[in-house]
């Protein structure tokens, strides 16, 4: 089962090099795979480096907005009057298309990485608070009548009690968040006008007609979404182990 991964990333590189024999293709619109692995091993340095630069802004970016994600949760949950006040205003926010978004954020923050960092908050922060929100909210009434009866404090409840039980629904959002949090730095790199990250890659390798480099920044993006993705995987695995299902 472990072998079915790799598997699948094989037969989908075949398909992708069988497809680009048989049909005419234009190198130069659509390389082939040795070509992109080409293009990598020509600057794998330069390539790495920008892949970093990416992954703080995704990483910050995520963190952040789980951070602030889990108070403004934490608020709607506590108060019925804080939700009904505070919930549109979000639900709002969270419609403005981002790329509609980000010349305004390039033009209050500037051209650096808070440009960036702030666009993957954007982007994440919602999932994050509507998982929080559904979770804390779910708890099943069985679990508070025992520990009403019990006479569990508040807190205790909420922390032996509501938290367990909502951490499955809250790492459905963290997941969707961290694959949306690529999109967002990627967004923000083509709008920045920086000379940092796979975004400016990707944008400038385009423009200079280099389709290899750009495949293989395309595809150092993917492998940092999967990673990222599983590792979120693997956190809900080591903290929440009898939610899991697969």
């Amino acid at each position: 089962m472990r072998a079915l991964p790799v598997l699948g990333l094989v037969l989908a590189v075949a398909a992708w090099w069988l497809a680009v024999l048989i049909f005419p293709v234009n190198p130069a619109l659509v390389p082939a795979p040795p070509d992109v692995l080409a293009a990598f091993l020509d600057l794998p340095g330069y390539l790495l480096v920008q892949c970093g630069y990416t992954v703080v802004e995704v990483v910050e970016g995520f963190v952040a907005a789980v951070v602030v994600g889990a108070v403004i949760a934490l608020a709607l949950v506590s108060s019925r009057v804080v939700e009904r006040m505070t919930f549109p205003l979000l639900l709002a926010l969270n419609s403005v298309p981002k790329v509609a978004v980000a010349p305004l954020l390039v033009l209050w923050f500037g051209f650096g990485p808070v440009t960036k960092v702030v666009m993957v908050f954007l982007v994440c922060f919602f999932p994050v608070i509507i998982s929080m929100v559904t979770g804390l909210a779910s708890t099943p009434p069985e679990f508070l009548e025992l520990a009403r009866s019990l006479e569990a404090p508040a807190w205790r409840t909420f922390l032996k009690v509501r938290v367990p039980a909502a951490l499955p629904q809250v790492f459905v959002g963290l997941k969707v968040a961290m694959t949306l949090a690529v999109i967002g730095a990627v967004i923000a790199e083509f709008q920045a006008g920086t000379v940092a990250g796979l975004g400016f890659v990707i944008q400038s390798s385009t423009g200079q007609s280099e389709t290899a480099q750009t495949f293989a920044a395309v595809t150092l993006l993917a492998g940092v979404s999967v990673v990222l993705f599983y590792a979120i995987v693997g956190l809900e695995r080591l903290l929440v182990p009898w939610a899991r299902t697969h």
